[in-house]
């Protein structure tokens, strides 16, 4: 999670977003679209992440894409491996996830929403680069929401670096160790993030098959300094160019240290993408026009052929 931030919220792509926005704006004023009477077709499979560094490596796997932005998420349809798929990205926290899913299930009808982007770690077992599906999502209040995944021991210890266990959605980020180990002790969690809690309460809401895949980006004994924690509690742009400013003045050497991030999180968001493919084959869905939500869950033994799929994908790529 804190790599996610750490690379999400860089000055220089911030300013990138804000100029490609405007452009688009710009063109959008000169040769308006035609408005459609006609509603979106639906897609079975939905994958929503938060920044586009998480859905990267996914999206580059698609063929036949067309990227749009649209109210409340920017969005990638396409298709992978002969399956059609919308890869969509909701900005960070709580507010902005549960506002994309509402908006995607009334878009596209899916019949599985997959809510994936990185997590930061909250056990020592679970290591930068390891994957968590989670069986259950809670929050630090307490409230907690099953997911209903039911995995074989056996095929889960035959996939390197995957777990299956509780993840925690927090509003901010986690930076320093003995937070992260707080944490873990007090609600029994392997991992955070910002999102899924969001997420998964609207697609039980709206009846909607829901399952969470995250990929640990930060160890729990990793942090950040204290002048990149400052860039990332600022508010505004110009507030986060000064910080940033003020960071590479007071300590050059951070500016290597983002782009170190950087490469890493590339990383992360490649091996994330290659378990999702494995996965996505997986999830059973009903031909095109049913109605989303109508089928019941798969079974423990549908789930567990998911991880023996991804096992072979994932066998090269042990966690650091």
């Amino acid at each position: 999670m804190l790599l996610r931030y750490l690379v999400g919220q860089f000055v220089r792509q911030a300013a990138q977003d804000k100029l490609r926005e405007a452009v688009s704006q710009a063109a959008e004023s000169v040769n308006p679209q035609e408005p459609s009477d006609l509603p979106p077709p639906g897609c079975p499979l939905a994958c929503l992440f938060a920044l586009n560094i998480e859905a990267g490596g996914l999206v580059d796997m698609t063929q036949d894409r067309t990227s749009i932005r649209g109210a409340s998420f920017v969005e990638h349809r396409g298709d992978l491996n002969g399956q059609a798929l919308v890869i969509a990205e909701s900005g960070v926290g709580a507010e902005a996830a549960a506002r994309a899913t509402e908006d995607l299930i009334d878009l596209h009808a899916p019949q599985w929403i997959v809510s994936a982007g990185f997590a930061g770690s909250l056990n020592v077992d679970l290591r930068r680069g390891a994957i968590l599906m989670a069986n259950e999502v809670v929050k630090p209040s307490g409230e907690s929401l099953d997911i209903r995944l039911r995995m074989d021991r056996a095929a889960i210890e035959a996939t390197p670096g995957l777990f299956v266990g509780r993840l925690l959605t927090v509003d901010r980020v986690i930076a320093q160790p003995d937070e992260k180990r707080r944490l873990g002790d007090e609600t029994g969690s392997l991992a955070c993030d910002m999102e899924t809690f969001a997420v998964a309460e609207v697609c039980q809401r709206r009846k909607v098959k829901f399952l969470s895949v995250r990929i640990v980006s930060d160890g729990i004994d990793e942090s950040i300094p204290p002048e990149i924690d400052k860039l990332l509690q600022q508010d505004s742009l110009v507030a986060k160019i000064g910080a940033a400013t003020g960071a590479v003045f007071n300590r050059p050497s951070s500016v290597k240290d983002m782009w170190a991030l950087k490469e890493q999180a590339l990383k992360a968001t490649d091996r994330l993408a290659k378990f999702l493919v494995g996965v996505f084959p997986q999830l059973p869905v009903e031909a095109t026009g049913a109605a989303a939500g109508d089928a019941e869950p798969p079974d423990g033994d549908e789930r567990e052929t998911a991880t023996e799929k991804t096992a072979d994908a994932n066998s090269e790529e042990r966690t650091e």
